[in-house]
C-alpha cells in the first residue's frame, strides 16, 4: 500500500504489515530510510523516537535499533526508528546530522493522523551518540532563532527523553577523546575552535531541557564511561531539570540495545512510565548488586 505523499523531509513510503518504511529526501538526494513500527489496534499509540549511535559515523545505521523497535511495538508503543546523515556521508556532521534528526522528529506530525499516533506522548530514546541526539531534540526550543540547527519555529514537543549510555556532553566527549576524536569530527573542530557549535549541539550546554530525563548507563562501559552520565545528571539537576541516573552493575556499552537484556527491560519500564506522565525522579534506583 502506497502511503500518502511525504513533505520535504520524505517523499515516499511503503507499508508492510505493521512496518512503514519512509524514504527520506533532502535537497533532492535520497539519504536515509526511516522505519515506523505501528502497534495493532486503533490507537492513539504512544510513540518512541529511536536514535542509533556509532559516534555519529557512517559505518553505523538504524539497524542497531531494529530489535528495540520490534520489542516496543509488541508493547503497544509505536517506534519511529530514524536514520540521519553521519560523518562520512555527503552533508553529514555539522550541521546536517542534527538537522536531519530534527526534520525526522517533526515529520511525525505528518504521520500521526495516518497511523493514529499520540503526539502528546512522544519520548526520545537514543543510544551512545544517539543519546546526545535524543536529549538534544528536547532542547531545540532553546536554540537561537538564527541557529543553523533551527529547522522549525514549532519543534515537536516531547514528554520525556531516555539516554542509553549516551554521549550527553560533547565538551566532555571531546576532552576524554571518546571515539578517537568523534566530537571534533561531528562539529568540525575542538571546543576552542568552534565554541558556538558545542554550545548549540551539546545537551549539557542547553540545560535545563524542561522535561523529565532518564539516563541508563553500565558500570562496565569502556566506550562512553559512566562519568559522562554522572556529570550530566549533576548539571541537569542543578539547572532544575527532573533527571534520574540508573547505574547498571556489570553492564557494558551494548547490552542496553539488546532487547532480551535485563537492562533493556528496565529501560522499557522507564519509557512506559514517562508515557504515563509519572514523576520518575521520585523513584529509587534498582538495587546496585
Amino acid at each position: 500500500m502506497r502511503d500518502a505523499s511525504m513533505s520535504s523531509y520524505g517523499s515516499e513510503g511503503q507499508r508492510c504489515n505493521d512496518l512503514i518504511t519512509a524514504t527520506a529526501h533532502i535537497w533532492g538526494s535520497v539519504i536515509a530510510i526511516c522505519d515506523l513500527y505501528v502497534p495493532k489496534g486503533s490507537g492513539p499509540h504512544p510513540v518512541v523516537i529511536l536514535i542509533h549511535g556509532g559516534f555519529w559515523r557512517a559505518a553505523y545505521t538504524l539497524a542497531l535499533m531494529q530489535g528495540l523497535a520490534g520489542d516496543l511495538v509488541e508493547k503497544s508503543i509505536a517506534a519511529w526508528n530514524i536514520e540521519y546523515r553521519r560523518v562520512g556521508d555527503a552533508g553529514g556532521g555539522w550541521p546536517g546530522t542534527l538537522q536531519d534528526v530534527a526534520h525526522a522528529a517533526d515529520y511525525l506530525a505528518m504521520l500521526a493522523p495516518i497511523y493514529a499516533l499520540d503526539l502528546t506522548r512522544v519520548v526520545t530514546v537514543g543510544h551512545s551518540a544517539g543519546g546526545q541526539l535524543a536529549l538534544w531534540l528536547a532542547a531545540r526550543s532553546r536554540l537561537p532563532k538564527k541557529s543553523q540547527l533551527t529547522v522549525s519555529d514549532t519543534p515537536l514537543p516531547l514528554i520525556g527523553a531516555v539516554s542509553l549510555a549516551g554521549a550527553s556532553d560533547l565538551n566532555l566527549v571531546w576532552h576524554l577523546n571518546l571515539g578517537q576524536g568523534a566530537a571534533a569530527e561531528l562539529l568540525g573542530g575542538s571546543p576552542d575552535k568552534v565554541p558556538e557549535r558545542y554550545a548549540t549541539a551539546s545537551p549539557a550546554s542547553l540545560l535545563p531541557l524542561g522535561i523529565p530525563q532518564v539516563l541508563l548507563h553500565g558500570k562496565r562501559d569502556n566506550l562512553v564511561p559512566l562519568t559522562v552520565s554522572q556529570q550530566y545528571t549533576q548539571k541537569a539537576a542543578r539547572a532544575g531539570d527532573r533527571v534520574r541516573l540508573i547505574e547498571l552493575p556489570g553492564a557494558d556499552h551494548f547490552v542496553l540495545i539488546n532487547p532480551a537484556s535485563a537492562a533493556w527491560a528496565i529501560a522499557t519500564e522507564e519509557i512506559q512510565q514517562l508515557h504515563n506522565g509519572l514523576d520518575l525522579t521520585a523513584k529509587n534506583e534498582p538495587p546496585q548488586s
